[in-house]
């Protein structure tokens, strides 16, 4: 009788200890970082957080386009663990500091073969046995550490590799080459540290200092005097576990090892491994959902890849390395670099506003310090420096998005005059501003690449930096950019009905090569797309573009031949990012992401239900190859996470969204002051895919979209599904 309580105790104990080192995922559980690992998805599998500097992931591959992530799930050989990496980009660069185990004498290549069986991923954790030698891995992370785990299962002496001269370059002769500086020093018998200038992508700066569990016996360096690729040696017993803590900063040795000290002093690997699926959780809490199983694992893996980044490069003391390549002290202790704008201006940044109004804040800021220093707004930043990569200037619809809302954290009138010098001073390299205002669009004779996208893009920048100049009562300033965001209208070619490239002399190019598929280093009228793509890119003016068609009857004929074109059709140009194809339209690149959703916003809504449906199913699947495209940095997640609870930004600076269809049957909104706006989807099932009605807290909804301001007051709105289409429209308003 007495007894009979200890198991009872034991128990409780055994509770209580394991919730201290782990932590119950609700909705971490549905996540799939493998999604988007092959193909063209371009992710990784590894561990981080949300935000974070570290991205501790597997690296398979150095060289090219399709090791940009440097993962690919086609391969079966890794050559280390990396502490730096993009997700889903086009561009490659990054990989630094890899750590690579292994055992017996140094090998020719440092490889190891690994089967997918034995790999595990979740939110901020990655595992996998290196099979060569049977090594276990385990990686877990914090915003600025990686924690390693490595456990030696054959007896004899254990190594690890740690390489600085390694990173991710378009070729075995940039592999040599990138390194301009840098060097590792061993300074004691468990801590080493070092540092890399590199140039890829942009010229950076890596430092990094790293701590081990167990005192090294003996290294060597394998590159002669250049101490870029360092061997350190330990005396294991067989099943014997190695830990390092690598920590990294773009400002200095000293700046990594208070990073270290701050993240993980007095926290074992497995409380670090809890505390970051702790904070996956905090945000995945945030879109509470309900549905169905694949439903789910599309929506949280989407929130996933969406809040990789941007990435947060400042020190924990507020140290950062700017566009100037100079430190300076940023006072919230934040810096947001990885913005890869031309992409998450669309949704993703839109997403933020809902889910992390303070980070997006934060954000901007960021955006205004580097306009301090380059004197123009960001356009794609990488570790704090400029890439000039891609087009436009979409910093400004995120500034204006955030100052329309309400979103605090900078000032306004700073914001517009960073907008203003932006828009009008040719520090853009594929800006000219003059011949802008001179023809009222680039011409294709004088701007031999992208002309006509690049027009389309500024046309919505100067829309945007309008509707902030109207805010500020800045009325000569919103005039200005009023017409100047008219100027799409120059580019319409009226016997066709698309956008179309437009001589200095006003004729238009000749011939009209109307299905080419213009990149950025090949020439061409467009950007990653054709003119049948790119037609559609007046989300500041959807109106005014069915106008120019001759109407709406004839704006939705047009719609519905992109998609019934067909999509083996192509010209001239690579097709490389030009995926994801329903007839021509191509929802692998962000261009297209608004046009399903026209079909509302010209009156005929069943369409867009129909289609987001189709796009959902088809290009967000729950395997490595599951995306349509590149997952750009979270915007390709960002479309699915919108279109899942049924609406989505056309016009990313208006604060409305547009209607779609639910593709969950209910997701609960966290919003601030603990007020919750719930989406519910009555009815829906896989034949039920159309809207019947729409309610807003108890009472019949007819507007096409839903506004921002709506979401903020919590509420309830309610979706009546059905088989068929709604024979009814929205209301024009």
């Amino acid at each position: 009788m007495r007894l009979s309580w200890w198991p009872k105790v034991v128990l409780l104990l055994f509770c209580l200890v394991a919730g201290s080192t782990a932590y119950a995922q609700t909705y971490g559980k549905y996540v799939n970082p493998f999604i988007g690992t092959s193909a063209t998805g371009h992710t990784f599998p590894g561990a981080t957080v949300p935000f974070g500097l570290v991205q501790l992931s597997p690296e398979t591959g150095n060289f090219g386009w399709n090791y940009c992530s440097g993962y690919r799930y086609e391969d079966s050989v890794t050559t280390g663990f990396a502490h730096t990496h993009l997700s889903g980009t086009g561009g490659v660069d990054l990989g630094d500091v890899l750590f690579f185990p292994f055992q017996g004498n140094d090998p020719q290549k440092f490889t190891s073969k690994f089967s997918h069986q034995t790999e595990k991923a979740s939110p901020g954790y990655y595992e996998v046995v290196l099979s060569d030698h049977n090594i276990k891995a385990q990686l877990t992370a914090t915003a600025h550490t990686g924690l390693h785990r490595y456990t030696f299962s054959k007896p004899g002496k254990a190594h690890l590799l740690i390489d600085m001269q390694s990173g991710l370059v378009e070729d075995a002769e940039q592999l040599k080459e990138h390194v301009s500086e840098g060097s590792i020093t061993v300074n004691s018998k468990n801590n080493i540290s070092g540092y890399a200038y590199t140039s890829q992508w942009v010229e950076k700066k890596v430092f990094f200092t790293a701590t081990f569990g167990k005192a090294f016996t003996g290294y060597h360096f394998i590159d002669g005097d250049a101490h870029r690729r360092l061997v350190v040696d330990f005396d294991t017993q067989p099943g014997e576990t190695i830990e390092a803590r690598v920590a990294i900063s773009t400002v200095s040795i000293d700046g990594a090892g208070k990073n270290l000290a701050a993240e993980t002093t007095n926290k074992t690997f497995v409380q670090v491994k809890a505390g970051a699926a702790k904070v996956w959780e905090n945000y995945f809490s945030r879109l509470k959902a309900e549905g169905g199983e694949e439903q789910k694992i599309a929506f949280y893996t989407s929130i996933y890849h969406a809040l990789i980044q941007p990435n947060n490069i400042a020190d924990v003391d507020g140290k950062y390395r700017g566009a100037d390549g100079l430190v300076h002290q940023s006072a919230d202790k934040v810096y947001y670099s990885t913005l890869s704008l031309w992409d998450t201006y669309r949704a993703a940044h839109p997403l933020y506003t809902l889910i992390c109004p303070d980070k997006d804040g934060q954000m901007v800021e960021t955006m205004l310090q580097h306009f301090n220093v380059a004197k123009l707004l960001p356009v794609w930043t990488l570790f704090g420096k400029e890439s000039y990569a891609m087009i436009g200037n979409h910093a400004i619809p995120v500034i204006v998005d955030a100052s329309l809302k309400g979103i605090k954290g900078f000032d306004k009138e700073q914001a517009f005059a960073a907008i203003k010098t932006t828009l009008t001073t040719d520090k853009n390299p594929k800006y000219n501003w003059d011949l802008y205002l001179k023809y009222g669009y680039l011409p294709s004779d004088s701007v031999k690449r992208e002309a006509v996208s690049r027009t389309l893009e500024a046309a919505y920048d100067d829309w945007c930096a309008a509707q902030l100049a109207k805010l500020l009562n800045k009325t000569a300033d919103y005039n200005y950019f009023s017409k100047r965001s008219s100027f799409y209208k120059n580019l319409f070619d009226k016997s066709t009905n698309l956008m179309r490239g437009k001589l200095a002399d006003g004729n238009w190019v000749q011939p009209f090569a109307k299905l080419d598929s213009g990149q950025l280093a090949i020439g061409g009228d467009y950007t990653e797309g054709n003119a049948w793509q790119y037609t559609w890119q007046v989300q500041q003016d959807i109106p005014g573009l069915i106008n120019l068609m001759g109407g709406k009857k004839a704006f939705l004929i047009k719609l519905d031949s992109l998609f019934s074109m067909d999509s083996k059709v192509f010209g001239k140009g690579s097709t490389l990012d030009v995926t994801g194809l329903i007839g021509q339209y191509a929802h692998g690149n962000e261009p297209n992401h608004h046009i399903a959703y026209l079909y509302t916003l010209a009156g005929d809504a069943a369409k867009t239900q129909r289609l987001v449906r189709q796009i959902a199913d088809q290009f967000y699947q729950n395997k490595p190859d599951g995306l349509s495209g590149n997952d750009d940095c979270g915007q390709m997640s960002a479309w699915y996470i919108f279109t899942a609870m049924g609406f989505y930004p056309v016009n990313p600076a208006d604060g409305k969204y547009v209607f779609g269809a639910p593709q969950l049957s209910k997701v609960s909104l966290a919003l601030p002051g603990n007020k919750s706006f719930v989406i519910e989807a009555r009815g829906l099932s896989v034949a039920n895919n159309y809207v019947r009605r729409i309610s807003l807290n108890g009472k019949p909804y007819l507007k096409n979209y839903i506004s921002h301001k709506d979401i903020l007051k919590g509420g309830k709105l309610i979706f009546l599904m059905g088989e068929k289409p709604n024979v009814g429209k929205y209301s024009e308003d």
